[in-house]
């Protein structure tokens, strides 16, 4: 949805934030927010390992992909994912906190590409980089 007058555009990530049960579930935490940017972390418990005992792939990437829809609702408009891309360097372990960093790096009408990096936070080793596209919602029809 467009930016009302006066509004804040990260009031439109803070609401994707506040009704997201699933990254609460999995114990993520925002660390930061602005225009265009988001920081997330996530705590490797337990119930997040696979069978070799590392950091599931599947929830490093949700992780990846909570700061990324953070950032790219950070600019007063509903925005959806509309793809990503993900690759593993480095496993993740029980009890590493993981740290993933959103940035834009392109927004083109009602399309956006963001850069996410995923590092471990003792040591700032890159567990993952994640490239995802976004596209905002029109609020009408016919409208961009």
């Amino acid at each position: 949805m467009p930016e009302a007058a006066g509004a804040d555009p990260l009031d439109t990530a803070r609401a994707m934030w506040a009704g997201d049960p699933a990254s609460r579930a999995l114990g993520m935490e925002l660390l930061d927010l602005g225009e265009g940017r988001a920081e997330v972390a996530m705590t490797v418990r337990a119930d997040m390992v696979n069978g070799y005992a590392l950091a599931h792939g599947g929830l490093v990437a949700t992780l990846a992909d909570s700061a990324f829809a953070l950032a790219c609702n950070s600019r007063g408009r509903t925005t959806v994912a509309s793809g990503f891309d993900i690759t593993f360097l480095e496993a993740g372990r029980l009890g590493d906190r993981l740290v993933a960093r959103a940035r834009e790096t392109a927004l083109r009408g009602r399309s956006g590409l963001y850069d996410v990096t995923v590092r471990r936070d003792s040591d700032g080793v890159p567990i993952a980089e994640m490239r995802g596209r976004s596209r905002a919602l029109a609020t009408a029809r016919g409208q961009e």
